[in-house]
């Protein structure tokens, strides 16, 4: 029996990887996603067959307790919603590993009266501090995506010192629980550090830096697993963990890349102090904007042979993917070459985009990567922007003194005409002016972006 429960942990594993490794291209995410919960599945039934029989019934309690909620959540979500639900996810993945390990403690060291060996106690106190970290940090990103507290930066005096203090404290009493694992006292306080340090390191970290924070903590969570791994002498966590841990902090540093951040600033919490919803504006004149009605729009859109749809947080929020869809097909009809610029950061997750275009119907092959699609602009005779401001904002490539300055942004500005459907003239999440509003070839179309779209797709079809 133990050969075959081993066998089953190592093709789960095998699934895992296989699994992340079609996640990495769009055609085959979908597919990655089952192959992934395939191997979970039979991770999960390998473990189960190891319980007592006694266990058993409240483990299948739990489990059809846990399916029931994680289906009435998936089916009941939006998509709109989707990266509150996975910063929801990734906390509840660190408040099982934390307590999965306080547990397992206090079984062998207060009911048992176990010894615990160095390396299990530095997985206990890893396992509780890191699950900490991520539950409460991951809390705060979802009341921050949701609405339910600003999504600015939430900044204080002595805030850096303050987080160092906690971690020399949080070392200082894990050290102390490894010396005397009979005293529970270390571990709690360890876990209210864990949990504290969780809150201050997030609330400095505005809105338009959640796709780094939610693919951080989606690291810290895989590192719990991990260490958790180690506490329940399991390999296949272990593995799992590992894959969940390395997997988020590349693609933590692909997104600070992509926003010219360095994964340090990340690390330290503190990068959101220049763009949390209300940061300052960059120097020059009041930008002077040119605007366009649906109508005249309309004749734009029917008279050009190509067209990049640039979206971007707005068209999220408005719900606007379907009637996006609506206007490239017919497009496409009037024989226009019709693709998508994504932008690594465009939305509040990564992959944001890519989510809301797909539940759309919107086929993979029109949707183009920065880096692929960022030389064609030039030779573009639309390009329609969707709620993206900071993503397409020159002041990043031409202002130095521009909180953005440095990071790669879509050259949208490039095409021979750019029409902006934007519901006001409010600033992005950098709190600046964006030099492309007041460019010659930008005209704003401004309006609730489904409505407006819908009335446009209207227009057209008289045409």
């Amino acid at each position: 029996m133990n050969i075959i429960i081993q066998i089953s942990y190592l093709v789960a594993s095998i699934l895992f990887i296989a699994g992340i490794k079609m996640l990495g291209r769009t055609k085959t995410a979908r597919k990655g996603n089952i192959v992934s919960s395939v191997g979970m599945f039979i991770a999960v039934l390998a473990t189960v067959v190891q319980v007592e029989a006694i266990s058993l019934i409240d483990i299948l309690i739990c489990v059809l307790i846990g399916s029931t909620i994680g289906l009435v959540i998936a089916f009941k979500v939006q998509m709109t919603k989707i990266p509150e639900m996975v910063a929801m996810f990734n906390g509840f993945g660190g408040l099982a590993s934390l307590a999965v390990a306080l547990s397992d403690f206090w079984l062998n060291t207060q009911q048992r009266n176990l010894g615990v060996d160095t390396i299990t106690g530095v997985s206990v106190a890893l396992s509780i501090f890191i699950g900490g970290v991520t539950f409460t940090g991951s809390i705060i990103a979802f009341m921050k995506l949701s609405g339910k507290m600003s999504g600015r930066a939430i900044l204080f005096k002595g805030q850096h010192l303050v987080n160092l203090i906690l971690l020399v404290l949080s070392v200082v009493v894990a050290v102390f629980a490894l010396t005397d694992f009979t005293n529970p006292i270390y571990i709690i306080v360890l876990g209210v550090l864990a949990l504290s340090i969780g809150i201050l390191v997030v609330i400095p970290i505005g809105g338009a830096d959640m796709p780094v924070v939610i693919s951080l903590l989606n690291s810290y969570s895989g590192m719990a697993a991990c260490a958790t791994g180690f506490v329940l002498n399991n390999n296949v966590l272990i593995v799992s963990g590992a894959l969940v841990g390395a997997s988020g902090i590349i693609l933590t540093q692909i997104m600070c890349k992509a926003m010219n951040r360095s994964l340090a600033n990340v690390l330290l919490g503190g990068f959101g102090q220049t763009s949390g919803g209300g940061g300052t504006s960059a120097d020059g004149p009041q930008i002077v904007v040119k605007e366009v009605g649906v109508e005249e729009a309309a004749q734009i859109f029917d008279s050009v042979s190509s067209l990049i749809i640039v979206p971007g947080y707005g068209m999220a929020v408005a719900q606007a993917q379907h009637t996006i869809r609506e206007l490239s097909e017919l497009c496409e009809k009037k024989g226009v070459d019709v693709r998508f610029a994504i932008h690594p950061v465009a939305g509040r997750m990564p992959g944001h985009m890519n989510v809301l275009l797909a539940e759309a119907n919107i086929s993979y092959d029109k949707l183009i990567e920065m880096d692929e699609i960022n030389d064609d602009f030039a030779n573009t005779d639309l390009v329609f922007v969707v709620g993206a401001n900071d993503v397409v904002n020159p002041a990043a490539k031409t202002n130095p003194n521009s909180p953005i300055f440095g990071m790669p942004v879509l050259n949208v500005e490039k095409a021979q005409t750019v029409i902006v459907s934007k519901r006001s003239m409010g600033k992005g999440y950098a709190g600046i002016e964006n030099e492309l509003f007041g460019a010659d070839n930008c005209l704003m179309l401004f309006g609730d972006a489904k409505q407006t779209i819908t009335k446009l797709v209207g227009e057209l079809k008289e045409i």
